[in-house]
């Protein structure tokens, strides 16, 4: 199974995209290790100090396939779920400094805490789902897919020119373009597509 994930995805108004520059996506990968499910809670990493949450949409491929079609690709999709990209911020920044790969920022023990998937048939369109996140009751984030730079068939049609989507392969599709922040020990985390509660989670 490869966990994908793909960078900077979401304006916060329509006009952006109007002057963006559309090109080639930045995606990145965690490894299986990263994944905490069942709504386990989530350890706090004792190499950071300052631990980033990002809510994202989480894609899962339902059938094998490569260098798909954009007007194809949303078939390939069987499941969404919710779920945090998390990063060792000061990690990501020494790793910045050298130019190096993100995977020790990004692919830690913890860094990738999902709901469970809902199928893709419960959702009447998928370029305009909602979703949020709440810590300790208040919300941070709120998301539409309408809003993506890139959306789904465009992530999944690009990805597969480089390599061969499977099934139970999973894709982070980007966080809100606001509400992104810390997560401090003894944070609850709850996250919702659609008002429904799906992640639910502490940090310990």
């Amino acid at each position: 199974m490869k966990i994908l994930a793909i960078g900077k995805n979401y304006i916060n108004d329509k006009s952006e995209l109007v002057d963006f520059n559309k090109g080639f996506q930045m995606i990145f990968s965690k490894p299986e290790s990263s994944l905490v499910t069942n709504n386990k809670d989530v350890i706090y990493p004792v190499f950071t100090s300052n631990l980033v949450y990002e809510l994202e949409l989480v894609i899962k491929i339902g059938k094998t396939g490569k260098n798909i079609l954009e007007n194809e690709a949303t078939s390939y999709i069987s499941d969404i779920a919710i779920g945090i990209d998390y990063t060792a911020k000061d990690v990501l920044n020494q790793i910045r400094e050298t130019k190096g790969p993100w995977e020790l920022a990004k692919g830690f023990d913890g860094a990738a805490p999902i709901s469970d998937f809902l199928p893709i048939s419960n959702f009447k369109d998928v370029n305009d789902i909602n979703f949020s996140l709440t810590i300790n009751d208040e919300e941070k984030q709120v998301g539409n897919t309408d809003f993506m730079i890139y959306n789904f068939a465009e992530i999944i049609a690009f990805t597969s020119k480089f390599m061969t989507l499977e099934p139970g392969d999973l894709i982070f599709t980007g966080t809100p373009a606001k509400g992104a922040g810390q997560t401090l020990k003894g944070d609850r985390l709850q996250a919702y597509i659609e008002g429904e509660l799906l992640l639910d989670f502490k940090v310990v």
